[in-house]
């Protein structure tokens, strides 16, 4: 067996009644959907056309979210339904990251993924699902898509269909029939706070626990005041891309225009994230730049040693701290340990973040107690580990294949990069303290080198041709839009051109003044490079 589901777009009204029908169902919170409907415009006034686009899971045959997924709380049945167990879940967030078609979201009464399972349930006892049920025009077809007698075996064999961005490799199962391109793909239309009848998240963050805080006031005239305060429509008309948006006789004229669709979700991984890939290349800096001196023959002294080492451990606890701090369900977080599903890199990188951290506590404790048979063995596994921790990272971030320009090869080189960024700057920083002008020597070369080489990896990303709209229209954001401020000012000049400069022609006491800078400039582009490739809308 292997079900699918069909949306004819020939017959759909746009009535929301599969919407309301799968809240229904499944108690769904309000402010979330696992069914919406999207309403785009075409034309011009008074020769337009509403397109009606049904929005949901789209059950892949290759599901990346299923990938992702640290603790197989996510699956594919037997019969094709890709179905989740909340119970596993830990709300890390990787599978909405992963799915290109923005079907999951993160319960706010539960804290953990969502999204439409198919109404399994109701599969298991031979029923439709609701939404199929409850569409007066019959819209929606579900069904055996391997069965040539159903329904849904039979339009697919002669009827022309498209699905949702097929140049992604998943493999849906969510056909349309008589479907538009301005309707499927989001860069067609830009989304918006305010449409027709509602108003979203205009600068209230997460649009569901807004809506939350709005349910639990005690007032229905507070309510509604809220919400009139975010109905309020902006008197400016902006044109934005291809989307004219033009006023003539006081009528506004659209070429296309989205005219109605469900919240954003906003950025999944904040502040949090930014910060652990940070501190884990620092981590796996403290460890890897001791370890190459030593392999170099240049002297380190047990303080350095030691300094080096409950550094690297320290901040690797940091690593570990933020990345519980960012799951939704912290309490949860030994699953990823206990309950591994072993294609995720998040599992990959937590036994990689442990197995370093063992390493680097055996490298400690042997160099301690003069265990010389040990210690060359601890080294080179902790040598070999800081690299492993430095770079899994760039494939946790290319499995979430909804966002395109994390899946830049040059992402490997970005993180390989940063240990020695930050790692330098770490020893830059406490350079009085070591004393030995070999090593300083050392770590002044290693982090000059690194900057100019982090410079180039940085625009290499930037201006390589990128192979969709959504990697272009996230590295201009960066390079030319709303955060080239911050990109030019922050990472490029503070934090690696005039560091740089220090390094190589300031006097000796700036090279602190240089580490701190470069340590700023790290975490803005840890910062840049987690956070706008979120912006981009998925649906």
């Amino acid at each position: 067996m292997n079900y699918g589901f069909i949306i004819d777009n020939r017959k759909c009204i746009g009535c929301h009644a599969c919407t309301v029908a799968c809240k229904s169902e499944h108690d769904v919170a309000i402010g979330v959907n696992r069914t919406w409907v999207k309403y785009v415009e075409k034309g011009e006034y008074p020769n337009t056309r509403r397109l009606f686009s049904v929005m949901r899971c789209n059950h892949c045959e290759d599901a990346p979210c299923v990938e992702i997924c640290p603790v197989e709380a996510l699956h594919i049945r037997d019969d094709g339904i890709v179905d989740f167990d909340n119970r596993r879940c830990i709300g890390c967030k990787s599978c909405m990251q992963a799915c290109p078609y923005n079907s999951l979201y993160i319960d706010p009464v539960t804290h953990t993924a969502a999204k439409c399972n198919y109404c399994a349930h109701r599969i298991d006892i031979g029923l439709e699902p609701a939404c199929v049920n409850v569409c007066p025009e019959h819209a929606i077809i579900s069904g055996d898509m391997d069965n040539p007698a159903t329904e849904i075996a039979q339009l697919l064999s002669r009827e022309a269909v498209k699905v949702r961005k097929p140049e992604k490799g998943t493999r849906p199962k969510l056909f349309y029939i008589d479907a538009d391109e301005a309707s499927l793909t989001p860069s067609e239309t830009e989304t918006s706070d305010s449409y027709m009848w509602s108003s979203q998240s205009s600068g209230v963050g997460h649009y569901a626990k807004f809506a939350e805080e709005l349910i639990a006031k005690s007032s229905p005239v507070d309510m509604y005041k809220e919400l009139a305060n975010l109905k309020e429509m902006p008197e400016k008309v902006i044109t934005t891309g291809d989307n004219t948006i033009q006023k003539a006789d006081g009528i506004l004229k659209r070429t296309i225009r989205r005219a109605y669709d469900a919240p954003s979700k906003g950025v999944l991984w904040g502040w949090e994230v930014s910060a652990y890939v940070m501190t884990k290349a620092i981590a796996a800096g403290a460890v890897l730049l001791p370890f190459l001196a030593l392999l170099f023959g240049i002297p380190v002294g047990d303080t350095l040693l030691y300094g080096s080492l409950i550094s690297g451990l320290i901040f690797l606890g940091l690593t570990g701290a933020l990345l519980v701090k960012d799951l939704d369900k912290p309490t949860r977080f030994a699953y990823v340990i206990l309950r591994p599903q072993w294609n995720s890199w998040l599992v990959r990188g937590g036994y990689a973040i442990t197995v370093f951290g063992g390493l680097v506590t055996l490298w400690l404790a042997a160099r301690f107690l003069g265990l010389s048979a040990l210690e060359p063995i601890a080294m080179w596994g902790s040598g070999l580990f800081a690299l492993v921790v430095a770079v899994y990272t760039a494939f946790l971030f290319a499995q979430a294949k909804g966002r395109d320009f994390w899946q830049s090869p040059a992402l490997i080189l970005h993180m390989l990069a940063h240990p020695f960024v930050g790692g330098g700057a770490l020893f830059a920083l406490a350079a009085s303290l070591h004393g030995t002008a070999e090593w300083n020597a050392f770590i002044q070369a290693i982090l000059t080198g690194a900057l100019v080489v982090n410079m180039l990896i940085i625009f290499s990303e930037l201006t390589i041709t990128h192979p969709t709209e959504d990697a272009k229209k996230a590295a201009h954001m960066i390079a030319a839009g709303p955060y080239a401020p911050l990109f030019w000012l922050g990472a490029v000049f503070l934090g690696n051109v005039f560091p740089l400069a220090l390094l190589l022609w300031g006097p000796g006491w700036m090279v602190s003044v240089a580490a701190v800078l470069v340590l700023t400039g790290l975490y803005i582009t840890e910062h840049l490079w987690v956070r706008v490739p979120q912006l981009i809308d998925l649906s």
